[in-house]
């Protein structure tokens, strides 16, 4: 029992370090996406990866239950068919930002979702977003890592717990998701 409630306790202080007044930067900025029809990306590894395909459901179904459209989201890490294609023939560091590269507009949004912000995959993502004219937005935990000072619009949240930064990945994401169907 302590166990679930030290976990309950540290999710409950990692919450009270998030810097909300960029999470309502990145829902403005998604809301305003949804009304001009641009695109949203998001893109991270393993449980982030995770993370990315469930919010890119949510934006695309979840918000569309009221207005009949959904945002126009792609989750990179989604393919696998494109994944192992990519990581294959030119690394695993390119399978975001090649996808980038080919499918993204400026003025469109990308966020990284990443525990370490240090992935090179990530970090070239960041990188060709910025390139391409994206806003380019991250949700990180740690100490940032490189993608802390390549991202216009970092959340950083400084926990040492993956599990725990992965939550707060999907927490803000329902947030932001549940703002823009009550605006």
């Amino acid at each position: 029992m302590n166990h679930f409630l030290d976990y309950s306790k540290r999710l409950h202080a990692a919450l009270e370090l998030v810097e909300f007044d960029k999470v309502e930067y990145l829902a403005e900025e998604l809301y305003a996406l949804w009304r001009s029809k641009r695109t949203f990306f998001l893109c991270g590894n393993g449980g982030s990866a995770g993370n990315a395909i469930h919010l890119a459901n949510d934006f695309n179904y979840g918000i569309s239950k009221k207005d009949g459209i959904g945002m126009r989201v792609d989750a990179l890490p989604a393919n696998s068919s494109v994944v192992t294609c990519l990581a294959n023939d030119i690394g695993y560091d390119k399978i975001f930002s090649q996808q980038l590269s080919v499918k993204a507009n400026k003025d469109d949004i990308l966020l990284v979702l990443s525990g370490s912000g240090n992935s090179p995959n990530v970090v070239n993502a960041l990188n060709i977003g910025n390139e391409i004219g994206m806003k380019t937005f991250a949700i990180l935990g740690y100490d940032g890592g490189k993608c802390k000072s390549l991202a216009q619009v970092p959340i950083h949240i400084p926990v040492n717990d993956m599990q725990i930064s992965e939550d707060l990945q999907v927490i803000i994401g329902h947030m932001i998701m549940q703002w823009i169907c009550e605006k």
